[in-house]
């Protein structure tokens, strides 16, 4: 009891708030999403990403051995697709020689041991922007899985190490599991999307990869018929055990600082490790937040990182990773 206690004596300097700090951020927490693009010599900034770029494969390897020598072992690919190779049936997403495909390749050959994600859905390579095929003003979903695994099964096949689904078909992850061992892609993992909210922090994201979906007739306006409605916790639950059991490896939970509620209720059921994505709209936010001169960006940047690590995130994929790693160095 007061005074015998007092709990301002651990926090009277720094060295004894660092020596008692229980979340530790690291360079080992951190997925980097990469933004790739055909073409030589690119290097195209997001407009609603300030900072942030979509790169050619040219110059993918210079930024990939940069991450390296921060420390930053894990990316997370994505790939615009040229408007031309977009359908309905996915056909690009299972081109040998697609882009992502190529991608994959390069960031082996520049850093061996960099550890390769792939983005698996449809929406980058669909004419519609939705992650599935589309029939009948519907999003089909076991037509979509099927895809969705020869689509992972041509990541794996090009050595990504893990594949991450973030599309919200239901039996997905069995599709591609059974898939992947059928083809002896046993130890390619599936880090799943499996808590992914129809949330309105996207915009930026899919301005980058020109993604949306489109203002059609027969054509859902949303994502909302897959993707989890917000304002519902059990389900993220029921949600992130079914992956499990269907062999996902890594769960994740997108967005992150809106839903860490959810990571906690997760973190405190599952027995496999959980991801967080910080979003682009909380990126944007931040950016535009700081450039008005409102907010501290770099003390920003790291509480909301600390936030969604102290919920029970053993990982982040994070449009601050870099800039985060060179401030806590």
């Amino acid at each position: 009891m007061f005074p015998l206690r007092r709990n301002r004596r651990l926090r009277t300097n720094e060295s004894i708030r660092s020596l008692v700090r229980e979340t530790i951020i690291s360079p080992n927490d951190f997925i980097v999403p990469l933004f790739i693009v055909e073409g030589k010599n690119v290097k195209d900034e997001i407009a609603s990403m300030p900072g942030y770029y979509r790169y050619s494969l040219d110059l993918i390897e210079k930024e990939v051995k940069e991450l390296w020598s921060l420390g930053l072992k894990s990316v997370l690919l994505f790939v615009k697709v040229p408007e031309d190779l977009k359908d309905n049936a996915g056909k690009e997403a299972i081109n040998p020689e697609g882009l992502m495909q190529r991608a994959i390749k390069t960031v082996k050959n520049a850093v061996p041991e960099m550890l390769v994600m792939t983005d698996v859905a449809l929406d980058p390579y669909s004419a519609y922007g939705h992650d599935g095929i589309i029939a009948d003003g519907k999003v089909l979903n076991d037509d979509t899985t099927a895809l969705l695994a020869e689509m992972s099964l041509s990541h794996a096949k090009a050595g990504a190490d893990f594949v991450a689904p973030s599309d919200m078909m239901d039996g997905r992850i069995f599709e591609i599991r059974s898939l992947l061992e059928d083809e002896g892609f046993d130890e390619t993992g599936i880090m799943s999307y499996s808590a992914k909210y129809a949330s309105a922090f996207y915009g930026p994201f899919r301005d980058a990869l020109d993604s949306a979906p489109v203002d059609a007739k027969d054509i859902p306006k949303d994502k909302k018929t897959y993707q989890m409605d917000p304002s519902n916790r059990d389900e993220a639950i029921r949600e992130t055990l079914m992956d499990i059991e269907e062999g996902a490896d890594i769960v994740m939970v997108k967005p992150g600082l809106c839903y860490l509620d959810i990571v906690r209720d997760i973190k405190n059921v599952v027995n496999v490790p959980v991801a967080v994505y910080q979003v682009s709209g909380e990126y944007a936010m931040i950016k535009a937040a700081a450039e008005k001169g409102w907010l501290d960006h770099d003390a920003v940047i790291l509480e909301q990182l600390t936030a969604i690590k102290r919920s029970g995130a053993n990982m982040i994929a994070s449009y601050f990773a870099k800039e985060a790693v060179k401030l806590i160095s």
